[in-house]
Formats: structure tokens, sequence, C-alpha cells
């Protein structure tokens, strides 16, 4: 017997099918049907890849007790947070707030009048155990408190409303955005942040791309402390490039490891971590970093990409699971199966020879490192030769059934079913997220860009603007962007980072191939669109969702945090700022001014919260343009010049290759790659 999620398109909303709960998914008809009957809401919140949320759904959410205590004295909704990241940042905002903790599954309980959470949680279990109660408890002693201390509930809810609403009336101060005083603090800032996260052994090792890149970014920059920063952000990208994360048979990316020691991933492998990652290598390539790791990781993960994350229609899949069935007989599946090697295993596939070759390469040990398996991580840099490359062929092989070379196409797994029940020449597969995301993929077509602008490599360049043609041609309906697309049609209104990533991703792409004009054009469309539905006239900044999609919201925020992802504003008006320089429209100069204005009080006093606003005022401060033509973007567009943009021209002085321009202003036309350099370099050390 199926419940009503049965009827969805979400992947994660679909594994709650078969649930004996009553689960509703977020409704205006779900929203009244709470407030009719006065049960408060029990608002679970997950995605389709996540670990815990797979767990809690074959424990807790299939137990009869449970269910028919929940069915009887709450209303169950389920929201997938890829689809609405909007309420699942309100109400992971609200959790931090009561509980000092966050992460998925995200259970929340609500006042069914106003929606205002008075408890809750992450992971319960069906049991009480890991010191958290039982899901039964949990549900009873709620229950109890909502019906017997109204005077409690009223003063709680209240002062948590409060406090949702404090947080989205930013405090604005004087802020000098000539002075890079702030930005240099911001650095030092974030530096710290990533060398402690190098250090910190007693915590998860997350790629934390955001802050990676501003490090990246700000050490060009002549700032006297750290000096460091440069070697820091290399060892990010090395400790990626190596470490367990990174699938060293088949690439791509995992979402973190559960160690610090970079070893063991939490095996699930998410779009928008492979397209940061990849964009942030290939900067670390061409900051004269040419470390042949970063390349490697870099074709592995596209040919990944290619195989297993492309749609035929061009565009790329959400994500893959962490957990893979061992055998079709099997009632649950295993986390990290599908990657992790036993040493007897190795032992019988390879020869002695072999196995000493790929030991002298990857720790493996007879205990394993993970469930008494191996998880793949390199000993040191440097390029791998000829036969360990066959050797890990062999490995992929054992995965797959074939040889990379005879698998151009793997067709993905898009449920438990089809997992279990499908013939697989290799390994049962993870099962694979195949919805479509504007967002995930913009961040992925921004990485494919910055890897074509220094790798020319061809397949890049057609993987990216397939699926941004995709985009362009079937995700606008009824003259709006949609976020989402399931097998072929839109849904759902985009939000503020759909637009602010795509923009972004299109700008990339004009950097990468600044000769045509087309994506230019298309930015200029969709910013326009972006700023009549989301820009906060009175404030600055961009709300998360538009006005006329807002109406079942506690709060409306501007977020401008960095999480996995950066923060919607921060990209935005960046993007303001390369659009000012691309155009010479001093009207998106002006925005951009008046929205980091908005955020001035935060980047004075979280710059640890928020470095792609930092990157923002990065571009504002020193952002420029190079007025040149074609012949000279081979030698230019390789290089690490973040803050540069590109426009071809043919009206030049005599003799000049190129003329530089910053804010309002232009240096002497450059008659020489070598004086064009240093005017670029000088633009660094002006304050």
């Amino acid at each position: 017997m199926t419940n009503r999620l049965a009827q969805c398109q979400s992947l994660y909303l679909r594994k709650h099918a078969e649930n004996p709960i009553d689960w509703w998914s977020w409704s205006e008809e779900a929203l009244e049907t709470a407030k009719s009957q006065n049960k408060p809401i029990f608002l679970s919140i997950g995605y389709a890849s996540c670990h815990w949320c797979t767990v809690m759904e074959g424990e807790a959410f299939s137990n009869l007790a449970i269910a028919d205590y929940l069915n009887t004295h709450f209303l169950p909704i389920k929201v997938d947070r890829e689809e609405r990241p909007d309420i699942d940042s309100i109400y992971m905002q609200a959790l931090q707030a009561m509980t000092g903790e966050g992460g998925w599954p995200l259970n929340i309980f609500l006042t069914p009048d106003q929606l205002i959470p008075f408890y809750g949680g992450t992971y319960f279990p069906l049991e009480s155990r890991y010191g958290r109660p039982g899901f039964l408890n949990v549900l009873q002693s709620v229950r109890r408190f909502y019906d017997q201390d109204k005077e409690k509930l009223g003063n709680f809810t209240t002062e948590l409303l409060q406090v949702l609403q404090n947080s989205t009336l930013l405090e604005t101060s004087e802020l000098d955005l000539q002075n890079p005083a702030l930005l240099y603090r911001g650095i030092e800032t974030c530096t710290q942040i990533i060398a402690a996260s190098e250090k910190d052994f007693g915590r998860p090792s997350f790629p934390m791309i955001p802050y990676a890149n501003f490090v990246l970014q700000g050490s060009r920059l002549p700032i006297n402390e750290p000096k460091n920063s440069r070697e820091i952000a290399y060892q990010r990208g090395e400790n990626l490039a190596l470490g367990g994360i990174y699938d060293h048979v088949a690439g791509g990316f995992h979402r973190y490891t559960v160690d610090a020691t970079w070893t063991v991933p939490h095996f699930e492998k998410m779009l928008y971590d492979n397209g940061q990652i990849v964009e942030y290598l290939a900067n670390l390539w061409s900051a004269n970093q040419p470390n042949p790791i970063f390349q490697r990781a870099i074709t592995g993960t596209v040919q990944w990409l290619q195989r297993e994350m492309t749609a035929p229609e061009g565009y790329f899949y959400a994500s893959q699971d962490a957990d893979n069935f061992i055998d079709s007989q099997a009632l649950e599946p295993e986390e990290g199966d599908f990657y992790a090697w036993d040493y007897q295993e190795l032992a019988e596939l390879l020869t002695a020879d072999e196995l000493t070759q790929l030991q002298s390469v990857f720790y493996i040990t007879a205990t394993g490192n993970f469930d008494g398996k191996n998880v793949l991580q390199r000993h040191q840099g440097g390029v791998l030769s000829t036969e360990i490359e066959e050797i890990l062929t062999k490995l992929f092989v054992v995965r797959y059934g074939t040889s990379p070379e005879n698998l151009l196409t793997f067709p993905p797994a898009i449920n438990n079913e089809e997992a279990k029940n499908k013939h697989w020449a290799g390994r049962i597969p993870p099962v694979t997220d195949t919805k479509m995301i504007v967002a995930w993929n913009s961040l992925m077509i921004s990485g494919l860009a910055r890897a074509y602008a220094i790798f020319s490599t061809p397949m890049y360049w057609t993987l990216a603007t397939q699926a941004t043609q995709f985009i362009l041609d079937h995700q606008w309906q009824e003259n709006r962007l949609h976020r989402l697309n399931y097998q072929g049609k839109p849904t759902t209104l985009a939000q503020s980072e759909d637009y602010a990533f795509l923009i972004k991703a299109l700008l990339d792409l004009q950097t990468a191939n600044p000769t045509e004009n087309y994506w230019l054009e298309k930015v200029i469309a969709i910013q326009e669109e972006f700023d009549q539905f989301f820009w906060s006239v009175e404030l600055g900044g961009y709300y998360n969702n538009s006005l006329d999609n807002s109406q079942d919201l506690l709060i409306r925020e501007r977020s401008y945090q960095d999480n996995a992802t950066p923060s919607a504003n921060g990209i935005a008006i960046a993007n303001l700022v390369r659009l000012a320089g691309l155009t010479d429209n001093l009207d998106y100069l002006a925005q951009a001014e008046q929205a980091l204005t908005a955020f001035s009080y935060v980047l004075k006093q979280s710059p640890q919260a928020c470095p792609s606003l930092l990157v923002a005022l990065d571009h504002y401060r020193f952002g420029n343009t190079v007025r040149t033509q074609s012949e000279l973007l081979n030698t230019l567009c390789p290089q690490y010049l973040p803050v540069t943009r590109y426009q071809i021209t043919e009206n030049l002085p005599n003799r000049a290759i190129a003329i530089v321009c910053q804010g309002l202003s232009c240096l002497e036309p450059a008659i020489n790659q070598e004086q064009l350099m240093n005017q670029l370099q000088s633009l660094t050390l002006s304050e």
C-alpha cells in the first residue's frame, strides 16, 4: 500500500512511498489540513543520496507503531531539500538556533497555524541509542508538550519567531569599498579556517571549496599575513586529488570524508561538489601549480560525468547514493560497497607483483581502512605509471564489468528496484538521482568552462555547452526560469541560486571563449528577470525566493552564508561587477555597490561566514577588463586572472595589443605581453 508520495517526481520523496506513514508533500492542502485539524506538523527534510535519511526511512519511518502514532497525532510532511532549498534553509536555521546542531535528515515540529518550529533534531533511531532518544518517545513527548504546556509553547515560539525575523534584518554600516583592508582581513580569516580544518583531527574533512577558492584568489594580493595562503590552498587541492574522497578507479569526488585524514568518504557523489572541485583544481593548475594529480583528477571526473551523470539530452544528473546492494537478494543497501576493496579480493584479482605495485602507490592493508575493506588513497603525488593505470583498469572492470574504453555510457539505476533486478555486468551500482537542477548544472558548467580555458580539451566545451543549451531551451515556462527537470519536464520556479549560478556559468563560458557574444546576450536577459523577481529594492541584495513563490514561507531570507555551495548573493554580486565590466553599463556597478552595502555589517563582523561575498568585494575593488584582439586569448585565458574580463575589439591604437581598464579609468595601451602582464599585476598592488 503506497502513500501520497508515490505520485511525486522526486526520487527522495518516492523512496518514502511505501512507508506506513500517511505522508504529505509540502502543499497548500497539507498546510490547510494541519491547521483545520489542529495537528502539529512533523516536517522531515532530506535528499535522495543522504545516508542517514536512508537509514531512518528503513527504521523509524517503516515502523508500524511509529506510523500509527504519527498519523494520529501529527500531520507528517516530507520535503526534498533539493527541490525547496528555501524551506530547508529556514528550518535548518531554526534547528541550529534551538539545538546548536544541523544536518540531514532534518526533522522538526511546527505549529499548524503559523508554521513556527518548537522542537527538532536530525536522525532519530528506532530505539534509544547513540545518545539519542527513540523516535516514538520523541513523538509522545512532543505531543504531550503541545497539548499540556500551551503557555510555554507560546512563549517559545514567539521568541524563536523573533530570532528568525531578526535574522532577515541585516545591519548596515559605513563601508569604504575602495579600501582593501576589509578584503585583506577576510583573506586572513578564511586562510586560518582552511588551515585549521587541515589540522583538526577530531572532525570530518569537507572540501569547503567556497573558502578554499577565496584563499586561492586572495593569495595573489600583497597581503602581509598570512604569507602561506597559496600553500594552504595548494594543500587543499592535494588532499582532494590524493585522498579517498576522490574515486581513483573511475573518477568523481565523494561528498566528504568521515575522518580528518581524507581517507574514508561518505560515499555519495554530488554534482555540486564535483563542479566546484573541477573549477578549483583547474585554477590551482593555472596559478603556477601544474601538478599532474590535478589534471588526472579533472580528467577522471569529467569522464565519470560523461559516462554516468550526463542525460542523453545533455544535462547533468544530480547525485549518486552512498549505498548500494551487495546482491539482488539483499534487503538493504550497504554503504560504500561499490567503491571499497577486500584485500583477499585484490590478492585473487592481481598478481603478487601487481598487488605490491598497487600498495606502493595506495594505502592497502589486509585489515583495510573501512569496515575491513580498503578505500584507495594515494601515498604521494606525481604521474601514475602505465602499469598502475593498467592495474586500476582491472579494478574498473570488476566494478563495471568492462573496460573504460568500452563503457562510454553507463545507464543509471534510477531506483532500488531497478538496481536490484537489472542485470549488471559488474557490481550493483548505487542509485542515481536523475533530476536536473539548474543551480547544480551551472556549477558543473563553470567547472568545465574553466577546465576548457586551461586545457583546451574539446569534450569539456561540448559537455558544458550542451548542458547550457538544454537549460536555455527547456527551463523557461511561461517566461519564467524553472529550477528542476524530471525526464524532460520543467517544474518548480527557480530560486535565487539557480539564477545566480546560471548567470555565472554563462559569464564563465564568455570568459573561456570571448570571441562571440551569444552567452553575454543571454546573461543580460536572465539578469533582468532575476532583478525583477528577487531583488530587494528597499534593502539591496537578493531574496532566496521570488515574491510570487514565497507565500508558504515563515520568513523571506537573503542568504549570504556559504555552505557546501557558495551563497547566491555572493555569486550574484560578483556577476553584477563582471557584467558592468563587459557591458560598460554602470547601473550594474551601482547595484553591486548597494548589495555590498546591504551586507556591510556581515562583511565586517563575520568574514568567516561569507567568503563568496568577499570574492564579490574582490571583483569590485580589483576587477579589470582587458580589451584586446582574439589572437591574444590563447595566452590570456589559461592564466590565473580571477577578476579579469575580456572584451574583443579591433579598435586598438597603433602597435597596441591590449588596453587594461579598471573601474572608470584605463591604463596606457600595452604594446607587448610583458607590459600587459605587468599592468595586470600592478592593479593588485595599488591601494
